[in-house]
């Protein structure tokens, strides 16, 4: 159980910060930038569901809980070495889910006969921005994973990849189950 009695440590005021293995590194590390990334695309997540309720805030409160597991399963990068407690990161079940979800929402849709604008409700218009952040996530976590002695897990490579899509069909859902969705006109403005 996590514990904070102290909000700052004053440790970080050199330009670096802790992960869980105890290592410390700069704070413009590319694992940081996917961590902080990953925090932003949670608070994100917060400001669209100021506008949800219903089954669709019941998922995307699940997924914000699975965010901070996201954010430990990054600031904990498998090392080989035995740490002194159980390390936390995603699990393919956690995947299974987003893709159950995703499936059971798309199938209340019409099919896409044209690419949409990230607009329509407030709802939505959240859920768009929110998609795009996973998107940056993704390009980060992808990025960090290609360099020499750095590792991310295939089930977190894989869960910010299913959870753009699960934004986006989320968003559909939020825009009156994609009837009022923003349709892009190619050209409209020439």
């Amino acid at each position: 159980m996590v514990k904070l009695n102290k909000i700052y440590t004053r440790t970080g005021d050199d330009g670096t910060s802790g992960l869980g293995t105890g290592e410390r590194r700069l704070k413009s590390d590319l694992r940081f930038e996917a961590i902080g990334t990953v925090d932003e695309l949670n608070g994100t997540i917060g400001m669209a569901r100021l506008h949800t309720a219903g089954e669709l805030d019941a998922m995307l409160a699940t997924i914000q809980n699975d965010l901070f597991d996201l954010g430990a399963d990054l600031a904990t990068p498998e090392t080989g070495e035995k740490l002194p407690y159980e390390r936390l990161a995603i699990i393919p079940s956690q995947v299974e889910r987003l893709e159950r979800e995703i499936d059971a929402m798309n199938a209340r849709l019409e099919p896409l006969k044209s690419f949409i604008l990230p607009a329509g409700s407030p709802a939505a218009a959240h859920l768009h921005l929110a998609r795009t952040v996973a998107r940056r996530a993704e390009r980060l976590m992808v990025g960090l994973a290609r360099l020499p002695a750095e590792t991310v897990s295939e089930a977190a490579m894989t869960y910010v990849n299913r959870l753009s899509d699960h934004l986006f069909v989320a968003a559909r859902i939020a825009n009156d189950e994609g009837r009022a969705d923003v349709l892009w006109v190619p050209g409209a403005s020439r």
